[in-house]
């Protein structure tokens, strides 16, 4: 656990946390091997520079080749990259996995809290009287990108069941691109509602508490696959796929990987099959069906 004040809001969104991760250099021999091209979506720690280290320090020692990580603004950027095979690898969300199911596959799923599974949440401001999404017609939603599926589909799926979309259900919707940016509009009243990420608002209700303090939980999904690391379907049984699969399974039993699953607040990594993302799938179908 991060120790200090300063440490805990130094580690994720724009906060970092335990300090020990060292700036990693790799051995001059690894500089001939292709580098690994790893994309990260917003979703996760991109404007943590000691956690984008350690996790880059990581997977080269434990590869024995370069690393390369890529960072972009919305998921569509990082989805059409894996796609085409621009990256070798990246942490998406359920939502793109599900759209594009046929062009990727599974490498592994974060585990958290003893499962491969998250939840989206519905908040308020923490003075809200609302018990559920229906208490917020006319009203201004923060969303967190539309290719994500906390931050995004499973509302709009809640409101196609009641044969509404966003645009005409909401006053107003706007999109933050990032979860901690949801919560942030929310509690500084921009928006009377948003769609956030299970663990991350809870991650930041414990590194930011002041933050999330001034909102609340108004409903939560059920729980649904967490946002995985996947690979173009060509390359899911390459060498290179193989080994990164058994880097990331292996994180806790490596020191500077136990390390890393600590600021991520991760039990580790498993390997799952694309059913566990059946739920997303669903969700997918009944909102493209009822128009977005």
């Amino acid at each position: 656990m991060p120790g200090s004040h300063t440490d805990r809001r130094r580690w994720l969104f724009g906060l970092a946390s335990t300090a020990g991760l060292m700036t990693w250099r790799p051995p001059r021999a690894w500089s001939a091997a292709p580098p690994l091209r790893f994309a990260l979506t917003p979703v996760l720690l991109t404007s943590d520079l000691v956690m984008l280290d350690g996790l880059k320090g990581y997977l080269a020692r434990t590869l024995e080749r370069p690393v390369h990580l890529v960072t972009r603004r919305t998921y569509q950027e990082i989805t059409a990259l894996l796609v085409s095979r621009q990256v070798d690898a990246a942490w998406i969300c359920g939502y793109p996995f599900v759209a594009f199911r046929n062009e990727l596959a599974l490498v592994a799923v974060p585990v958290w809290k003893g499962r491969p599974l998250y939840q989206s949440y519905l908040i308020a401001g923490a003075d809200s009287k609302a018990t559920g999404l229906s208490d917020f017609v006319g009203t201004v939603h923060a969303f967190s990108d539309p290719d994500s599926n906390s931050g995004y589909l499973v509302t709009a799926a809640l409101l196609a069941q009641k044969a509404e979309t966003p645009a005409n259900f909401f006053r107003q919707f706007f999109y933050t691109y990032g979860h901690r940016n949801v919560v942030r509009a929310v509690a500084g009243g921009l928006a009377a509602s948003g769609s956030v990420d299970g663990y991350v608002y809870d991650v930041l209700a414990e590194v930011e508490p002041a933050l999330v303090a001034r909102t609340r939980i108004v409903t939560k999904s059920e729980p649904l696959g967490f946002p995985p690391i996947a690979c173009a379907a060509a390359n899911a049984n390459t060498p290179t796929m193989t080994e990164l699969r058994k880097a990331l399974v292996g994180m806790p039993e490596e020191s500077d990987g136990k390390r890393v699953l600590a600021m991520l607040r991760l039990d580790g990594f498993t390997i799952e099959t694309a059913d566990l993302f059946d739920g997303i799938a669903s969700r997918m179908r009944l909102v493209r069906g009822a128009g977005e």
